[in-house]
């Protein structure tokens, strides 16, 4: 197959031509148009490679669309799945939570059947993007460790991130902010929230150090990619490091993105985040990381069509000095090297035919088709 008539965003430049594959792979590309009759016109179009994303819960919000629905798995599975390739991602991380900010949520309900629903439809073949794991491990419960450890075993996992939602930590150091958003989520009472804070307090005092000591060292012993979460301090980052952490998700300040770096960490930030302008907690905004030079990866967190919006919102802004390839690299390359996963990410020779074509349609990009090994899945 020959797809012709295209702007192909390679590695390092964009150039108006064609490109072919054959066996599930990218066999050539050129920098002129194909004269055969039989090829895709692509009608100049963006051409890039497939969308990585290494963390959403989108997934949830199809398990239970509505409080107290639960939602048949294989159909949650099937509309997520159809979801993530309509936004032109093709690898997608599943993050499943482990533990909970709330006792009884559904979140902790959901996690059997949602890891089920990830590893059947893949191992059978009947997704349209490939789905693999992202454990997110909330540290301050008891739960947590006993859990990972029955799930890390079973395969599929390709990512684990150790976070502290405590009143107090990371991403909630402004103990005002916290209160905003627990009571506004769950509406509590004033007298409800602070049994409850109390509460989340007491946990962390007794599970999140242990629980992060245990966890990462079964992901060194795994060589299972291990993520930082919403780190404020260069203390915070220090700690990370230590455990063998290769991503810092959301650093929720400039100090914790520069020291992140500096120990050797991707820095990964939400595309919503771009999208919107800034951070819905108050937190750095990922357009300033940009700014400063310190933005590796984009991921689209709970919107999935953020993501290749963000990217091209990301090389419009002159004020960062991103080009497109740059750009793109923030949702393919980048995030592919975090992981090791060295068939994709680029639009290369030999590499897998993970493909988004793209068009601009006024302000908005939009995903015209999507194939994954060669196989159109949009």
């Amino acid at each position: 197959m020959i797809i012709n008539n295209v702007k192909l965003v390679l590695e390092n430049e964009v150039v108006k031509g064609s490109l072919e594959l054959a066996d599930g792979a990218i066999r050539a590309y050129a920098d002129g148009p194909s004269q055969l009759p039989q090829a895709f016109d692509g009608e100049g179009g963006w051409l890039l490679p497939g969308l990585i994303e290494l963390h959403t819960d989108n997934l949830d919000k199809f398990f239970t669309p509505r409080p107290k629905v639960d939602w048949p798995a294989h159909s949650a599975m099937s509309s997520h799945d159809a979801l993530m390739v309509a936004s032109g991602i093709t690898t997608v991380l599943d993050a499943v939570a482990l533990g909970d900010v709330r006792d009884g949520g559904d979140r902790l309900e959901n996690v059997e059947k949602m890891i089920n629903a990830v590893m059947h439809s893949q191992q059978r073949g009947i997704n349209r993007a490939e789905h693999r794991l992202h454990l997110r491990c909330e540290l301050p419960h008891p739960t947590t460790l006993p859990l990972f450890q029955q799930l890390i075993d079973r395969g599929g996992v390709s990512l684990v991130s150790l976070m502290d939602h405590s009143p107090g930590q990371r991403q909630f150091s402004n103990l005002t902010r916290y209160r905003e958003y627990y009571q506004g989520k769950y509406q509590m009472s004033d007298a409800e929230m602070d049994s409850y804070e109390a509460e989340q307090i007491a946990l962390a005092a007794r599970w999140s150090q242990p629980n992060r000591q245990a966890i990462a060292a079964e992901c060194r012993a795994r060589n299972i990619a291990l993520a930082s979460h919403d780190d404020a301090t260069a203390a915070h980052v220090e700690e990370s490091r230590k455990l063998g952490s290769v991503i810092a998700e959301f650093p929720t300040t400039l100090e914790a993105a520069r020291a992140s770096r500096l120990n050797g960490m991707s820095v990964l930030m939400g595309a919503p985040n771009i999208v919107r302008g800034g951070s819905h907690s108050g937190n750095v905004a990922a357009h300033q990381l940009a700014q400063a030079g310190l933005l590796d990866i984009l991921s689209s967190d709970y919107y999935p069509a953020s993501l290749l919006d963000a990217a091209f919102r990301v090389a419009h802004d002159e004020s960062n000095g991103f080009t497109l390839p740059q750009a793109v690299a923030l949702v393919t390359r980048n995030p592919a090297k975090a992981l090791h996963l060295a068939d994709r990410g680029v639009l290369a020779e030999g590499k897998r035919a993970d493909m988004v074509l793209a068009h601009q349609h006024g302000d908005h990009i939009h995903v015209g088709h999507v194939w994954r090994q060669g196989t159109r899945v949009f």
